[in-house]
């Protein structure tokens, strides 16, 4: 009798050896690779052998007129303005974040809002009872929705359940971790496992016209587990993203194959469930308070939407021999850049000092146009004086000091304008072969070319800018020498 075929598969890419060891060479991964049984191999030439020719297919040009995948619109907004306009039918979607963020709070009540308005829906839970589902769906006051409800973990009933001619046009299944196959000889969880389970699950929603919604755990890199392919299969990454300490929640796309990507869509967190922001920036800046140094708004751009965002720093002298670089809701390394410009173009010393830097209300921002907003920031805590409360900032830093325009200035200064700013501090615009666009009623233009400028704005002419600890330290032992 034949030796079973034995592999080595990372749980972290899905990465195949035919050894164990303690770290995998694809991802650098530590303690990752498990031991799983091999699939039988097939006849040389494997199912194009023993299936004979292949069907011709038929190819076709680029133009044509394609309609527009029909819609499963909810009624929460925001999950709607994410998905593109709602959900496509015969699509997948996976939604990943935090444990407790409240990822199946958000696809509870948009299965209750959808069999509110006469769709069928399911929702397959594989981590909760019956039971548990039961009592949040109380206290959310949910209970009276038509949602069909189960507990199943095995893949092979699910899809026997959802190939019903009366099965529901929306199946969520929380969550693909904990779903398993009988033909794989893996434990849930595995690579092979979500792997094999996803497919099934996405070939059913392709061939039925169902619209599924995958939950999917993260790991402690934020990323969802399981293998890499595990995106690709699917047509929608959405990724629910929050502070635990506050109370609002974003949920960002990050892939779309029916609508836009890097759209956001921001909710707040109360006793009730998950509620619509039809108004970030005001909530965001609800709690501003003004007449305070390294504070500045920033007006910055999340997918299609613009929006006003404060930005807090505080820059302080340190006992430390490493002066301290804390950042939240902003990269890290991006803020190095923006202070190695400082001191090398604009002759800012900063780097005695400790810098902290907050993005306030919990959102994270990703594009370079806040580099401008970060150093009116510092420089403003530096100083210790403040940005106008009526200002906004936004531009790109180069490493040479320059401000760079960055794109759709128009919308941010509408949004900015609407909420009651009355000043701008933005690049110079490009010089182009058409005149200028205007700026919105009421609102002030002030362009700069150079980082500079910038700091001329905020340094008092009498006195420079205020000395880390270290520095003064190492004065009063010269002083004190000299005595």
């Amino acid at each position: 009798m034949a030796r079973p075929l034995k592999r080595y598969v990372c749980q972290s890419c899905g990465a195949v050896t035919t050894k164990w060891s303690g770290r995998c060479e694809s991802c650098g991964e530590w303690n990752t690779i498990v031991e799983e049984a091999a699939p039988a191999p097939g006849p040389a030439g494997g199912a194009l052998t023993r299936g004979g020719r292949g069907r011709l297919l038929e190819f076709t040009g680029l133009t044509g007129s394609t309609p527009q995948p029909p819609r499963l619109k909810s009624g929460i907004n925001e999950f709607d303005r994410v998905c593109g306009g709602g959900l496509v039918v015969g699509s997948a979607l996976l939604i990943g974040g935090d444990p407790g963020i409240g990822k199946s709070t958000l696809l509870l009540q948009m299965a209750a809002a959808l069999a509110r308005q006469h769709t069928a829906c399911a929702y397959i839970s594989g981590e909760e009872a019956v039971d548990q589902v039961r009592l949040r769906a109380e206290r959310l006051g949910l209970a009276d929705a038509p949602v069909q409800l189960v507990a199943a973990t095995s893949v092979r009933d699910i899809v026997a359940s959802l190939e019903r001619s009366d099965a529901p046009k929306v199946a969520v299944i929380d969550s693909i971790q904990t779903m398993w196959l009988d033909t794989v000889d893996s434990t849930p969880g595995t690579v092979t496992q979500v792997r094999a389970s996803a497919q099934a699950l996405v070939e059913l929603a392709k061939r039925r016209g169902i619209a599924v919604l995958l939950v999917g755990h993260v790991t402690k890199d934020g990323a969802i587990a399981g293998p890499r392919v595990l995106e690709h299969m699917v047509d929608t990454v959405l990724y629910f993203e929050g502070e635990r300490g506050h109370q609002f929640r974003i949920l960002r796309t990050v892939k779309n194959r029916f609508g836009p990507t890097d759209e956001i869509g921001v909710f707040e967190m109360s006793d009730r469930g998950l509620a619509d922001v039809a108004n970030p920036s005001a909530l965001f800046l609800a709690d501003r308070r003004g007449h305070v140094s390294g504070t500045c708004v920033f007006a910055g751009i999340e997918g299609t939407r613009p929006l006003l965002v404060e930005i807090q720093a505080l820059v302080s002298p340190s006992s430390l021999a490493t002066p301290r670089r804390a950042v939240v809701g902003w990269d890290s390394n991006r803020l190095a850049m923006v202070l190695a410009v400082l001191e090398a173009r604009c002759g800012v010393t900063v780097g005695a000092n400790d810098v902290y830097l907050n993005v306030a209300g919990g959102l994270r921002i990703g594009e370079p146009a806040a580099d401008l907003a970060v150093a009116a920031a510092v420089i403003s805590s530096l100083a210790d004086e403040q940005v106008p409360g009526d200002m906004v900032v936004f531009g790109e830093i180069g490493l040479g000091g320059e401000v760079r325009p960055v794109g759709q200035r128009e919308a941010r200064l509408r949004e900015a304008a609407k909420l009651g700013f009355r000043s701008a501090l933005i690049p110079q615009a490009r010089g182009g072969s058409g005149p200028a666009p205007r700026p919105p009623e009421g609102i002030a233009i002030d362009e700069i070319e150079h980082l500079s400028d910038l700091v001329a704005r905020f340094q008092p002419a009498d006195r420079p800018l205020k000395r880390g600890r270290r520095e003064g330290a190492s004065d009063r032992r010269r002083d004190q020498d000299q005595d």
